[in-house]
């Protein structure tokens, strides 16, 4: 007997769509709390090891959403602007903690500035920037066509493309899978 009611195979196409909605805007993986130096921690670092944040910042990788687990002793961290991390200024923090173990979440992309609250341990090394990305889809669009390179204007490397490839991958192979599923999901809710 075939299926004359509209309602049913309109249901499932609403129900289709909102599976491919639901996939293409999931986030990708569960956030991460990273510990902030490993397990140096937050410290001053020794007398010829100044860079220790620096280093550690360029080993890892950030993404809203991760938390920055903090743990030291009898000191503090701040979180400032980049005036006051670069002049280890202490007196006007966005926030401040002091209580041994502080998780700060990284709630947006961009540059965040932490600084020790102590200024001699901050203009010791104790200071700490990192960027932090958000997730984006691999496009589909041909690439623009750019302007050669200046020789004079020294350009960062480019990250590696195996360092992020596999999350963006990840995304697209689930959203892939989720768009096959709804429309599986349609064809046997529709079918007569």
């Amino acid at each position: 007997m075939k299926n004359t009611n509209m309602a049913s195979p309109l249901f499932g196409l609403f129900c289709a769509s909102f599976i491919i909605l639901v996939a293409v805007n999931a986030p990708v993986g569960d956030a991460e709390e990273i510990k902030v130096g490993d397990d140096e921690g937050w410290r001053v670092p020794g007398a010829n090891n100044s860079a220790m944040y620096s280093q550690w910042a360029a080993r890892n990788r950030f993404v809203v959403g991760d938390s920055l687990s903090f743990e030291y002793q009898n000191d503090s961290v701040l979180v400032v602007d980049k005036w006051g991390y670069y002049h280890c200024n202490t007196s006007k923090p966005i926030s401040a903690y002091n209580n041994g173990n502080s998780v700060i979440k990284l709630d947006r992309p961009g540059l965040f500035y932490f600084i020790s609250g102590t200024p001699d341990h901050c203009k010791d090394g104790q200071r700490l920037i990192l960027e932090v990305m958000t997730l984006r889809p691999i496009s589909q669009s041909p690439p623009s066509i750019a302007s050669p390179p200046d020789p004079y204007v020294a350009v960062p490397p480019s990250p590696s493309p195996l360092s992020s490839s596999g999350v963006v991958t990840s995304m697209t192979l689930i959203s892939v899978l989720m768009a096959l599923l709804a429309t599986l999901v349609t064809l046997v809710w529709c079918a007569p």
